[in-house]
């Protein structure tokens, strides 16, 4: 299943959303690669203090079930057991003197551990 959407300014509930800030980062960053095949795959893995891991990675797969959503020109992939609990979240990148990479906002996490890394 693909979707057209812009990059939202408004959060949408019923799937992930992708900033114009990290969806800008990922465009630089497949063209560094100079590659314009891949999606960035976000997922949800078993792991870390609190239960569940959040997982962003280049991928040139299509896997059956998966959500595809184009934001400006940059595709978003979620496979379809982890659709669930990142419908609403809002994958952002920040670049400060304390902080850079991609963060996640993410309404369905009930907690987090300490490091930040894992969610329930």
């Amino acid at each position: 299943m693909t979707e057209q959407v812009d990059t939202p300014t408004e959060r949408r509930t019923d799937q992930i959303n992708l900033s114009q800030v990290a969806a800008t980062k990922v465009k630089t960053l497949l063209e560094q690669e100079g590659r314009d095949d891949l999606a960035l795959r976000i997922s949800v893995q078993p792991g870390g203090c609190s239960g569940l891991r959040y997982q962003l990675f280049f991928d040139e797969r299509t896997l059956d079930g998966d959500v595809t959503t184009d934001f400006d020109g940059v595709t978003v992939v979620v496979d379809r057991m982890s659709v669930p609990y990142l419908n609403g979240a809002m994958i952002d990148f920040v670049d400060s003197i304390e902080k850079q990479g991609f963060t996640i906002d993410n309404p369905n996490a009930t907690g987090s551990c300490a490091c930040g890394d894992s969610f329930h």
